[in-house]
């Protein structure tokens, strides 16, 4: 007798369950892209319990008849692939025809649809037909689906507490709404609503009804465009980061993707601009030709290849450097507004990253207390924005300062108000100026110290470094081996720090020896000239003088950044003159 046997259709439902079904968020994900599919206009998703209970998903689109309906119920049935040639040019969320048989293999799954006069009403339970007749006629589909995996217990008991469950079906829905702002789209808990769209088609608005005015009011617009691909979106200002890189929206051809590569380039763009554990609130929308992505990866659709990654690479992080350079960054220290509206508010304490939980909050007990998620019933009205600022005004500037405070922070006036800036930071702003200038000189200067400098290492380090010794020639040094293990600096560029040279060449060694195989000599330069800029800059709680203050606001002025030090913290906050009299309760409103 054969040992081989083709398994039941029903198995195989529940196997590619296991692929596309993982938690409550799958199950919403698959149902509400069917819905955009279906080219609605209105799309509503009920959840009780978090979806632990029963998630129902209502549209408008153009529904199904009947014969189509119970075809929607068959594996590898599909309407967006009528050939092979097809799975080159995918214009559609969903293609695979997998997602629904899958999740009503492993629920008790209802469907009512109507696409003419005449509806139609199916309820399965764990894969099987129980009801078959006529429906209401009302144009769209309606979907539940409730007891998710009740028949698959090795499944269940992975699921989350209902928090978790609906934190991450929240934020997938998040970035549908910012995918498809001409879409309204309704999320709610037991009855309580949590998002809720306008389907005005109007990106900023969509970011504001999501995230709040905080957000939507720092939000700058983005628009760049080369041979193969477009963008366009919004990115935020330096002064709202996050602590994740959930806030990182990336739509290619209508898709919601988690793409290393996207988020890198971006991440990149705000190099300096940022801390590095810290990451930007960006919405972006990239339409290319289906051809050049494959989304067929992974079953659950986000992952997915771009081709031409270089020149993507660069138009993003041109775009967004030139867009931070250009606008302007000098935080005011009082916020007009600061009410948010929405529910990331909850979701921030909980830090949820697409499918799971920050590395550093794993512990599930983080997730056991109530939140509350609903939307604020007193809405922030929305305006459209005025014209952006195009980023002169420190250059404009003439400031006089007027004292130190606490040893740290010059303060410095003018007509417009009063200005705190940290003299660390804004040193650290131009010396990092300084040393990546010379870095990037091809005609190098150099010097014979009066003793040679010996620096020693261990034997790995030893050798990482003569594997990188034409790194320290392009860069000026003059180096010979010198006994066990060691190195003597003959020359070195004058750039380096009168007083501080061995400690210089001693970071310069460490960068090196870190670098890994991989060498990109831009980074590589930033981050010299990022570490030099940090060690020889003015410490906090140092008394400096009136003219060392003037100094520092004159050399800050011709920086190229002025406004962040090259790790990201602000050099310089303003308090308005009418943020001093609020504050006097000489202005009252």
């Amino acid at each position: 007798m054969s040992k081989i046997k083709i398994m039941s259709e029903n198995l195989a439902n529940k196997i590619a369950a296991g692929e596309v079904v993982e938690k409550c968020a799958s199950v919403v994900k698959e149902l509400v892209e069917n819905s955009i599919d279906a080219s609605s206009t209105t799309i509503k998703i009920d959840l009780l319990d978090g979806g632990l209970k029963e998630i129902k998903v209502t549209d408008d689109g153009v529904g199904m008849e009947h014969d189509d309906a119970l075809l929607s119920l068959e594996r590898h049935a599909t309407s967006k692939l009528t050939k092979e040639d097809d799975l080159f040019f995918i214009n559609t969320l969903g293609f695979r025809g997998e997602a629904i048989p899958s999740i009503a293999s492993i629920s008790e799954f209802d469907l009512i649809t109507c696409a003419t006069k005449v509806g139609t009403h199916l309820h399965l339970k764990g894969g099987h037909l129980e009801i078959d007749e006529p429906a209401d006629a009302r144009k769209g589909t309606i979907i539940s689906v409730s007891n998710l995996f009740y028949n698959t217990p090795a499944r269940l008991k992975y699921l989350k507490s209902e928090q978790y469950e609906l934190a991450n079906t929240v934020s997938y829905i998040e970035k549908l709404a910012l995918s498809y702002p001409e879409i309204k789209f309704e999320l709610t808990n037991n009855g309580k609503t949590l998002t809720k769209t306008s389907g005005s088609n109007n990106l900023l608005k969509t970011i504001h009804e999501i995230y709040g005015l905080n957000v939507s009011s720092k939000m700058l617009e983005v628009k760049a465009s080369i041979d193969d691909y477009d963008m366009e979106g919004y990115i935020c200002k330096p002064e709202i980061l996050k602590s994740n890189r959930n806030h990182m929206t990336t739509i290619v051809n209508g898709r919601v993707v988690r793409n290393n590569d996207l988020n890198r380039a971006i991440n990149d763009a705000y190099y300096t601009y940022k801390p590095d554990i810290k990451y930007p609130i960006v919405v972006l929308k990239f339409t290319t030709d289906p051809t050049l992505i494959d989304v067929n990866i992974h079953p659950t659709k986000q992952d997915i290849k771009l081709s031409k990654m270089d020149e993507l690479y660069k138009m993003i992080v041109d775009t967004i450097k030139n867009k931070l350079y250009q606008e302007l960054l000098i935080p005011n220290a009082l916020k007009e507004n600061s009410s948010e509206v929405s529910l990331p508010n909850a979701m921030l304490k909980n830090e949820i990253v697409n499918d799971k939980v920050e590395e550093n909050e794993t512990k599930e007990t983080n997730y056991q207390t109530e939140l509350d998620f609903s939307v604020s019933e007193e809405t922030i009205p929305y305006n459209e924005p005025k014209d952006l600022i195009i980023n002169n005004e420190f250059k404009k500037l003439v400031l006089y300062p007027v004292g130190l405070a606490l040893g740290t922070y010059i303060i410095a006036q003018n007509e417009e108000g009063i200005y705190l800036i940290d003299q660390h930071a804004a040193q650290e702003r131009i010396n990092y100026d300084k040393y990546l200038k010379a870095l990037k000189e091809k005609e190098i200067t150099t010097v014979a110290p009066l003793f040679p400098i010996n620096i020693e290492l261990s034997a790995s380090d030893y050798l990482s470094i003569k594997e990188h010794l034409d790194i320290l020639t392009n860069m000026g040094f003059v180096v010979e081996e010198f006994g066990l293990n060691t190195y003597t600096i003959k020359e070195h560029p004058t750039w380096l720090k009168e007083g501080y040279e061995e400690e210089s060449i001693h970071k310069i060694f460490d960068t090196i020896i870190n670098i890994g195989s991989r060498f990109d000599p831009v980074k590589f330069n930033e981050h010299i000239a990022i570490t030099l800029a940090c060690k020889m800059s003015i410490k906090a709680n140092t008394r400096i003088s009136t003219e060392a203050q003037e100094e520092i606001l004159n050399e800050l002025v011709n920086t190229d950044n002025p406004y962040n030090c090259p790790h990201g913290r602000p050099t310089i906050i303003k308090f308005s003159v009418y943020d001093l009299e609020k504050m006097f309760k000489r202005a009252m409103n």
